[in-house]
């Protein structure tokens, strides 16, 4: 019978419930996440004195909170998914 390198083995003969593909999925999930709140850092301003504007761009209000959205969605579909 051919291994799969997808599927852990313990010494027990059980199988790990989750796969490499799995955690690899999961990684690309998490790093998703991280470039969606990259996405909604910045916008200080020198001297606090002065309001910017630049909080309500569109890539802050809208772009991050979305790839946030799909990363975590993304994450959901790696732990559930069987490979």
């Amino acid at each position: 019978m051919k291994k799969s390198p997808n599927k852990i083995e313990k010494k027990g003969g059980e199988k790990m419930p989750l796969g490499l593909y799995n955690y690899l999925m999961m990684l690309g999930g998490a790093a998703l996440i991280v470039i969606g709140f990259c996405l909604m850092a910045g916008g200080t301003d020198a001297t606090p004195e002065t309001f910017s504007y630049d909080i309500f761009s569109w890539r802050r209000i809208t772009l991050a909170p979305i790839v946030v959205v799909a990363g975590f969605a993304f994450e959901i579909f790696a732990i559930l998914k069987r490979f």
